[in-house]
């Protein structure tokens, strides 16, 4: 298996391509820090929606929801991603938990086949790369009162999450495609 940075050695386990527009940048046409985190999330997602998962609302037999939340994200930038370009978001690395799903997942710089040689070297350019942590939790069906500082108002009524369990049939899915992506290196 591989990890995030060095993904160059084997193929990823999804991998697609994003226009970047002004949007995604701050003044000077740099890509702002927090939209590393936006491509990773539609990464995933584009992953699932290939899958056929709708992975982040799910009912359960019951009829509870169930749905994942980011309880972890460690990233690491390496170069600047600029206005126009077209960058490569992988999912390098997949680890299947009880109740989680670990991503790692890297963004590369993506060159048009009509440039010339010397800029080739640049494709496969690592611009930055992460570790998500995404945890299966289900809401509760009945919201709790939280009080003030002061125990003595409620401020708000919240509907509880706890953790659970990845369901067993995304758990089964994403467990195929990962041996998938792996049977034609053995």
């Amino acid at each position: 298996m591989t990890t995030a940075t060095s993904n160059s050695i084997a193929a990823p386990l999804f991998s697609t391509n994003y226009h970047i527009y002004i949007n995604h940048t701050d003044a000077g046409g740099i890509v702002y820090h927090a939209n590393h985190l936006v491509f990773f999330e539609n990464c995933r997602r584009d992953w699932f929606t290939k899958l056929g998962l709708n992975g982040y609302f799910m009912h359960s037999d019951d009829g509870e929801l169930q749905h994942f939340v980011v309880s972890q994200a460690q990233l690491q930038y390496k170069k600047a991603i600029f206005l126009d370009e077209v960058i490569n978001v992988r999912i390098d690395k997949v680890e299947l938990k009880p109740a989680s799903i670990i991503f790692y997942q890297s963004i590369h710089r993506q060159v048009s086949a009509d440039v010339d040689e010397k800029s080739t070297s640049d494709a496969n350019t690592l611009l930055s790369s992460t570790k998500i942590v995404i945890a299966c939790v289900q809401n509760q069906t009945k919201p709790e009162q939280i009080e003030s500082a002061n125990n003595a108002d409620p401020v708000a009524s919240v509907v509880p999450i706890r953790p659970i369990r990845v369901p067993e049939n995304l758990h089964r899915i994403i467990k195929q495609a990962i041996l998938a992506q792996q049977s034609p290196e053995q």
